[in-house]
């Protein structure tokens, strides 16, 4: 891969909440948020699961950051935007 390419589009920071309990991802968003939330955009992977996707939008109004809800080929995760 060229370096300019690199240079001008960084690899988005990426979460997998695959294989995680409802209770345990409130949490763990939440500190993937905050700690990164000077490298956005952020994704985060969850799958088709709609009250996973309810959690971490939750965790995203409460910070106040804007998101998008996956795109027309891959609804299964959430991108934080700023």
């Amino acid at each position: 891969m060229p370096k300019r390419f690199e240079q001008k589009y960084k690899p988005t920071i990426e979460l997998d909440l695959h294989g995680l309990k409802h209770h345990e991802v409130y949490i763990l968003v939440e500190d993937f948020i905050l700690q990164n939330q000077y490298q956005l955009p952020l994704r985060i992977i969850t799958g088709n699961s709609n009250k996973m996707k309810s959690i971490v939008m939750n965790v995203i109004k409460t910070h106040n950051f804007n998101y998008s809800d996956g795109d027309f080929y891959n609804r299964g995760y959430i991108l934080v935007l700023n």
